[in-house]
């Protein structure tokens, strides 16, 4: 068994949790996972300014006081943290262990940095181009004997596939070991994801701090998902399910090294805090590299009225006509009003009394959409309706970021793991591929018997969701906790009823998958975001409480299903 935990499921996550995790009980691995589709466009923008710069600097920070414990320890490091620039990441940390006097073996790996070559590809001119490695060259690195491993952009799975494929001596074939370890590391990247963040059921444990996840995976692929003894949250069959859903699309998890079927993933309770997860099932993976593109968009501005007490809906109108009479001569390419109903009658509290009114507008020009834009909606501040005010003084322009997906075949990306001693070692693709395709969906349960009583209630009172992002995509995982609540949850929440529940993707194509293992649908809303969470394309921009929006809409539930449920 390989023991490996995980101290960062984002640029910006717990400073602390490095530490916590080397000194909080017994590791092998540590990983961090610190990039996104956002980060790697704000890691762009740094290398803009700096061609030395476009990693995480933050990683560099929690090593300055960790790297001895881990040496102490005997812990290896891997981490994303090298973003666009895992070569110039590298020779800070082994420059930083040579100050404290540290005999440390640093690798990185390197290659999924496409820019170069982007034209070539038919990528255009974007800001960053970066295709999604796998594990093989993490893997190179630690059998090299390499204390530190930092990459650029590999799976986020892959900083636990790696480390297990070096210990196990797995092969490129073995595809259901090197599944289970997908689901492994699918769990535990998001950090506290695991652990009972951001869970449904919230009010059910206490995490008010709490701990990060541990993977302890086997050489058969199945693991135990676990964290350090004594630290806050929970590890259950439910806090495991909603990370399995989050961020997936059907029952067939694409990678670079495996297509892992998620459909055949099993959950048992292992003890307390301890989940296994084992029956994991592997397929070849697709011959082609997702590639993530950024590109900068244009400029955006926003200016957000408040609307107080009566009269709300005319004077959102009266506003709306003010302000686009002032930039007639000019107006933006792109302006979105957004009307808030936050106000309830007769209300205790001014700020209960109010509604939020946004407009936010975006150009190619920054001057169009600059202090021209805020300025404009300022200066109506004493010809408009009674009781004008905004939420912020005028700002300028900020230019925003596009996020788009883009394939290519893996022979075209030079995947090389460098060395501890600067051997540069080439990591050739997968030897057998197959292009992907959704398996046909699954038999559903018998449904429940017709006719039941019935209570209206929020969905959140039976059912449990999980939502967030892919690029301009929604992905929204929603599970029930019993036999029973399956039955009903199958058969009841269609794609078409999940349109009408959420009336933000009546337009938009929804796919439905069904996992009946884990008592869960997942559905794929195309296109809900736009062109990416850079692009701020609304309320939420990165569907993080869309889930939540789910299972606060009521529906008729049988009364059965609700005992003990409130």
């Amino acid at each position: 068994m390989i023991r490996i935990g995980n101290a960062s499921g984002f640029y910006g996550d717990r400073f602390a949790a490095v530490r916590e995790m080397l000194t909080g009980g017994p590791l092998d691995v540590l990983t961090g996972d610190y990039l996104a589709e956002l980060t790697m466009l704000i890691l762009g923008r740094d290398r803009l300014k700096d061609p030395a710069r476009g990693y995480a600097r933050t990683f560099l920070r929690q090593l300055e006081d960790t790297l001895g414990e881990a040496a102490d320890r005997g812990v290896k490091i891997v981490a994303n943290a090298g973003g666009l620039n895992p070569a110039g990441l590298a020779d800070r940390v082994r420059e930083l262990a040579d100050r404290l006097g540290l005999d440390v073996a640093v690798a990185h790996v390197e290659g999924d940095d496409l820019l170069p070559r982007a034209a070539e590809l038919g990528f255009g001119r974007p800001l960053t181009a970066n295709a999604y490695l796998g594990a093989w060259g993490i893997a190179e690195c630690l059998r090299a004997g390499a204390d530190v491993v930092v990459t650029g952009r590999v799976t986020d799975a892959s900083l636990v596939v790696g480390p297990a494929a070096a210990r196990f001596g797995w092969a490129r074939d073995d595809f259901d070991a090197l599944a289970g370890a997908v689901a492994a590391g699918h769990v535990i990247e998001c950090g506290a994801q695991a652990t009972g963040g951001n869970y449904a059921f919230f009010t059910e444990h206490d995490v008010t701090a709490p701990g990060f996840p541990i993977a302890e995976v086997h050489a058969d692929g199945t693991s135990v998902i676990t964290k350090h003894e004594g630290t806050g949250g929970a590890v259950t069959v439910g806090t495991v399910t909603a990370q399995l859903l989050y961020e997936i699309g059907g029952a067939r998890y694409l990678g670079p090294d495996v297509t892992a079927r998620f459909d055949t993933l099993a959950l048992t309770p292992d003890g307390p805090d301890r989940v296994r997860i084992s029956g994991a099932r592997g397929e070849p993976p697709p011959p082609r590299l997702k590639v993530c593109l950024n590109r900068l968009g244009g400029f955006r501005n926003a200016v957000t009225f408040v609307l107080t007490g009566l009269d709300i809906e005319a004077k959102a109108a009266l506003v709306r006509e003010q302000l686009e009479r002032a930039l007639r001569h000019r107006p933006p390419a792109h302006i979105r009003w957004t009307l808030a109903r936050t106000d309830r009658p007769d209300a205790g509290t001014e700020q209960e009394a109010s509604a939020l009114l946004h407009c936010e507008v975006k150009d190619a020009d920054a001057a169009v959409v600059g202090r021209a834009f805020s300025g404009a909606a300022v200066e109506l501040a004493l010809a408009s309706y009674p009781g004008f005010h905004v939420t912020a003084p005028p700002s300028d322009a900020s230019p925003y970021g596009v996020y788009a997906a883009a394939f290519v075949d893996a022979a075209e990306v030079p995947h090389v793991a460098v060395l501890p001693d600067g051997t540069r070692v080439a990591v050739p693709p997968a030897p057998v591929t197959r292009d992907p395709s959704d398996p046909s969906d699954p038999p559903l349960p018998e449904p429940l018997p017709a006719g039941l009583p019935t209570r209206r209630v929020p969905l959140g009172t039976l059912l449990g969701a999980r939502s967030g992002d892919k690029g301009g995509d929604a992905n929204l995982g929603v599970w029930a906790r019993t036999d029973d609540a399956w039955r009903w949850l199958a058969h009841h929440l269609t794609a078409e009823e999940l349109r009408r529940l959420l009336p933000e993707t009546a337009g938009l194509p929804v796919r439905r998958h069904v996992l009946p293992n884990l008592r869960a649908l997942n559905f794929v809303v195309e296109g809900l975001l736009g062109e990416g969470v850079a692009a701020q394309a609304r309320f939420d921009p990165q569907a993080k409480a869309l889930g939540e929006w789910l299972r606060a809409r009521h529906a008729d539930v049988p009364a059965v299903l609700l005992d003990g449920q409130g």
